[in-house]
């Protein structure tokens, strides 16, 4: 296998979806709580990258598997269109898990309970998301999933590894958490419904009835456009409620930017060619939001 099949594979370009609400949540630990341990830092993400990792490729594995479309099994899934060996793949990606699984166990005896079952929470749903009958993937609870699992829970996880021994767990502490994470979760939502838009043929072919399957594709990219809005207003609330420092409020300066990729969308769904409308909204507007709030931080 080589290293550009490899990246394929773990869809290395998406790592953006699970890196910056890490980041997220390190500056609000900082800004907020005044608290960082770099030690157990390290430990979660090198957990949370392989796990992520094991995600994509076990994703990649069942899609293999369940295929209905022979086309899309033999040229464009990646384990048929580059003959990778399923042994080959299956101690990859296990690997990856047994590892993961290690590092967050050690990383729960240091920060307690908790993390251990919004572990299991994460672990289940990157599991359950491509497996079984149903797999979350295929059906429209897709992009909740996706979205609250690597947007809220990654930033909560980052947030209380860093302030165990004073985080409490109440609705308020919840809710200034989920405020800080909205951003983050609204996008990584957006690029799964964008993918589903851009592939609702080909999924229909092969039996998965996403959430554009069900509400059409005007509706889903309706939703695509408030979930954008609602992004840039819980910006502007972190900063209103005093979660953010004021220089989070330049990433504002984005807008143009996001109106510009989503009319793209809007106007055409198709996977080589406007899917990456989603992505870049993802990229630059969950970067801009860790950069000017780091900004905010130094100055």
């Amino acid at each position: 296998m080589t290293l550009p099949i490899f990246l394929e594979l773990v869809e290395m370009k998406a790592k953006t979806a699970s890196v910056l609400p890490f980041l997220i949540g390190i500056c609000y630990s900082y800004y907020y709580y005044h608290s960082i341990h770099v030690i157990f830092l390290l430990l979660f993400f090198v957990a949370m990258f392989l796990f992520n990792m094991f995600v994509d490729i076990w994703d990649n594995y069942n899609d293999y598997h369940k295929a209905v479309d022979s086309d899309y099994q033999e040229n464009t899934n990646i384990i048929g269109r580059e003959n990778l060996s399923l042994k080959m793949v299956s101690i990859l990606m296990y690997s990856m898990l047994i590892l993961a699984g290690v590092l967050g166990l050690i990383l729960c005896y240091f920060v307690g309970f908790p993390l251990l079952i919004m572990g299991v929470f994460c672990f289940a749903v990157g599991i359950l998301y491509s497996f079984g009958p149903k797999p979350l993937s295929s059906l429209p609870l897709g992009e909740f999933f996706s979205g609250f699992t690597m947007g809220f829970m990654i930033t909560l996880i980052c947030v209380y590894i860093n302030t165990n021994n004073v985080f409490t767990w109440d609705l308020p502490s919840l809710v200034r958490v989920l405020l800080i994470a909205l951003p983050n979760t609204v996008w990584i939502a957006n690029l799964m419904l964008a993918n589903n838009l851009c592939d609702k043929e080909e999924d229909e072919k092969n039996h998965r009835y996403t959430i554009v399957h069900y509400l059409g594709t005007k509706t889903s990219l309706g939703i695509f456009v408030i979930a954008n809005i609602i992004a840039f207003v819980s910006i502007f609330l972190e900063y209103y409620f005093h979660l953010a420092p004021i220089t989070i409020l330049a990433s504002f300066l984005l807008i143009p930017f996001v109106v510009k990729q989503t009319k793209m969308l809007i106007d055409k769904q198709v996977k080589r060619e406007t899917f990456s409308c989603a992505v870049r909204i993802l990229a630059l507007g969950s970067f801009v939001q860790a950069l000017t709030y780091f900004i905010g931080i130094i100055f």
